[in-house]
């Protein structure tokens, strides 16, 4: 039996015009484009020349030389670049557990319904975050002074001797209640939004069963909102580990407390600014970065396994 076959010509089927699949192509790019462009120069550029950086090292004699990796070797034995990395670790495993857990009290207040004046209260618990970071280590430096400060009235007033909050054993809590003033209103803001848009069908059932409060809080807000409290964490341990305003502002009020060299931000610009190693710099800031990045990934990989 033959079996017969349409003509090659026949069998071969029309490609479609390029230039409709190239126009998409460039529609795309046109979109992306700008953010890309600004990406590069802002990002990716100073990233770049800033790893560069960390590849020389200036010397007196002889001027800029290419050093390799010495930069990074030197940044892994710094004892006061550790000494910071320390503090700041610190400063994160207790301050930032007390802000999200502020601002989610916070936020679960709000969302109940049965707080009087909500508008008004989640206007005043979010208004610090719109006081620059500089302004509220000025003000809040000022109040801690014993000598001129209110810590320093209320000495004088009732005859107290208030410890002194600006000084070597207490300045990190200090510098703690400041970030939480500034940070609970933002991070409440992302927690109460991820609560107004949890089902009210899940509440509705919920009531059905004869659930009260705390087990719609455990069984419901709390794991639907989880997205939203690993996204504050990761936002929360970033901003921890480039901690620099606040101690940068009260080291003038608190000189023999902090030194310049008590957050790694803050030792990556007094290296830069004040004893001009610039290429240490860059190193020092490139380590600090990737130390940030791993314990993010770290934080992140964490809340999707709970999540899961």
């Amino acid at each position: 039996m033959t079996t017969l076959h349409p003509p090659a010509a026949a069998r071969r089927r029309p490609a479609r015009p390029p230039t409709r699949r190239s126009r998409r192509s460039w529609t795309g790019w046109g979109f992306i484009g700008p953010f890309a462009l600004v990406f590069a120069l802002v990002f990716l550029a100073p990233l770049a020349y800033s790893v560069y950086l960390s590849l020389f090292r200036d010397q007196l004699i002889g001027g800029t030389h290419f050093v390799g990796l010495d930069n990074y070797q030197q940044a892994l034995q710094d004892a006061r670049f550790w000494d910071g990395v320390v503090r700041v670790g610190l400063f994160l495993l207790v301050q930032v557990p007390i802000m999200l857990g502020i601002a989610l009290l916070v936020a679960l207040a709000l969302d109940s319904g049965r707080l009087y004046g909500k508008d008004f209260f989640r206007i005043s618990v979010f208004l610090p975050y719109a006081v620059p970071a500089v302004v509220a280590s000025l003000m809040w430096g000022f109040m801690y002074g014993t000598r001129f400060g209110l810590v320093g009235d209320i000495n004088e007033a009732f005859g107290v001797n208030l410890p002194d909050p600006l000084s070597s054993g207490l300045v990190l809590a200090s510098i703690g209640n400041i970030v939480t003033w500034e940070f609970v209103g933002y991070n409440m803001l992302i927690l109460y939004s991820a609560l107004r848009v949890v089902p009210h069908s899940l509440y509705e059932a919920a009531e059905i069963d004869g659930a009260g409060q705390w087990r719609v809080i455990s069984a419901i807000k709390l794991p639907a909102i989880r997205g939203a409290l690993v996204i504050a964490t990761i936002f929360s341990v970033i901003g921890s580990f480039q901690l620099f305003n606040e101690p940068a502002i009260l080291q003038k009020l608190a000189p023999n407390a902090i030194t310049t060299d008590y957050t790694p931000n803050y030792y990556t610009f007094s290296l830069s600014f004040s004893g001009q190693q610039h290429n240490y710099s860059a190193t020092v800031a490139i380590v600090m970065g990737v130390i940030t990045m791993v314990v993010a990934y770290v934080v992140q990989l964490r809340g999707m396994r709970k999540g899961a």
